[in-house]
């Protein structure tokens, strides 16, 4: 038997011993007449319907209100419910810490606000215990999914899970639903590898886990948004973009120890019976070319959305939203093609040059009807937004543009340089 089977044994074996199976982290700063309802719930639904010993963990986050007290009520009105507190804020920085202390063989977590429909805990944790998945994620994206939420954060979400699929080559649908549990062994190889402390945490982790081949079990989910939510949209949406940056960064470098990660953890071919195929692994080879090109393209990309960001508040007044965004789009949409052809795909003189501006045209004239329709949406939802909250869509709309112009125009350029 393998390392890895072993491990995987083990954790099937571990619900006939003494101690939680399944420890559920509720990460909290300053929530104070959340907690005790949605502690109460929880443990309520465990008691009755999970068939497993359970603890429930509240992190608390440096709360500066009752928060703390409150929680330490809790831990002594009912068992299997633990107390942690930390000194610093972070969602990502309270995971990581509650899980690393952790005894249990199957880790999760949710938000305190219970958005996700309960009945969907056993079926999200079930595949790790018996040891068929490594990882599992809520989705709101799938088809059978029930969501109740704004159109703005619909938006929001779509585009961000959209950006992850071009930039970093994300295979899961939904990086960002406060829904998750992962298996103790593949956390504490994982967790050192993760650097963000906030609401990039679960993205950073999932990446990590599908590079080293671990295998992302997804579960529907029903869920309704809180709100009375505090998180800052802006903020988290510009921590985020920054942390696909330094992600994408160092998988580019192969500063991560994936290579070793997945000979360790990752599901290769199996030996199988004759006459049957190989299970193969994930692919291991991209096109040539590919990550050079991918970091050209996001640096001229970079350079572009600044450019477009410029224009756009320097014409906002005059012309208004819409035509503002019109003009912004069409001249960086231009100079982007050009320095694209040159620097990205390494094309000079003036042979496609027409045919490759068309292509640039094209993928204009989707950016434009994914910003133009996301402004719409915003000014439905929002008569007169504020100008941070329409940049932080304009942005995301852009990103996600952006992988389509990659796409299109490396179709049309790669493998015709002059």
């Amino acid at each position: 038997m393998t390392a890895l089977n072993a491990q995987r044994a083990a954790v099937q074996a571990r619900p006939t011993a003494a101690g939680a199976v399944l420890d559920v982290v509720i990460p909290v700063y300053n929530e104070e007449t959340d907690l005790g309802p949605c502690v109460r719930r929880l443990h309520a639904h465990l008691t009755e319907h999970f068939p497993y010993p359970f603890r429930i963990t509240i992190a608390d986050n440096a709360s500066v209100d009752d928060t703390p007290a409150i929680a330490d009520g809790l831990a002594a009105e009912l068992p299997g419910v633990d107390v942690l507190h930390l000194q610093a804020k972070g969602r990502g920085r309270a995971l990581s810490a509650a899980w690393s202390a952790s005894s249990a063989p199957v880790l999760a977590y949710m938000d305190v606000d219970l958005s996700t429909d309960l009945a969907a805990l056993l079926p999200l944790v079930a595949p790790l215990i018996s040891g068929h998945s490594d990882l599992a994620i809520g989705t709101r994206l799938a088809r059978t999914s029930r969501v109740v939420r704004g159109a703005k954060r619909e938006v929001i979400s779509r585009a961000y899970n959209l950006l992850l699929r071009g930039a970093l080559a994300a295979r899961f649908s939904d990086a960002q639903c406060g829904f998750k549990a992962i298996r103790a062994d593949v956390a504490g190889e994982l967790l050192p590898l993760v650097r963000d402390t906030g609401w990039f945490f679960d993205t950073e982790l999932l990446v990590l886990a599908q590079r080293a081949g671990l295998r992302i079990h997804e579960v529907p989910v029903d869920w309704v948004d809180d709100p009375d939510s505090r998180v800052d949209i802006v903020a988290t949406a510009l921590a985020d973009l920054r942390g696909v940056g330094r992600l994408g960064r160092a998988l580019l470098t192969g500063a991560l120890p994936l290579t070793a990660l997945r000979a360790q953890w990752g599901r290769g071919p199996l030996t199988v019976s004759p006459g049957r195929a190989p299970l193969a692994g994930p692919a291991t080879q991209v096109p040539v070319g590919l990550p050079r090109q991918l970091f050209r393209f996001a640096a001229v990309g970079v350079a572009s959305t600044l450019v477009y960001l410029v224009l756009f508040v320097a014409t906002r007044g005059a012309l208004g939203a819409q035509p503002a965004n019109l003009l912004a789009l069409l001249v960086t949409a231009v100079a982007n093609t050009a320095a694209n052809r040159r620097l990205t795909f390494g094309i000079t003189g003036r042979r496609h040059v027409g045919r490759h501006h068309v292509q640039g045209l094209l993928a204009f004239a989707l950016g434009l009807a994914l910003t133009s329709g996301s402004l719409a949406v915003l000014h439905v939802v929002h008569a007169v937004p504020a100008r941070p909250v329409e940049l932080a869509v304009l942005v995301a709309a852009n990103l996600a543009a952006t992988v389509l112009r990659f796409v299109l125009l490396r179709l049309g350029m790669h493998h015709r340089r002059g």
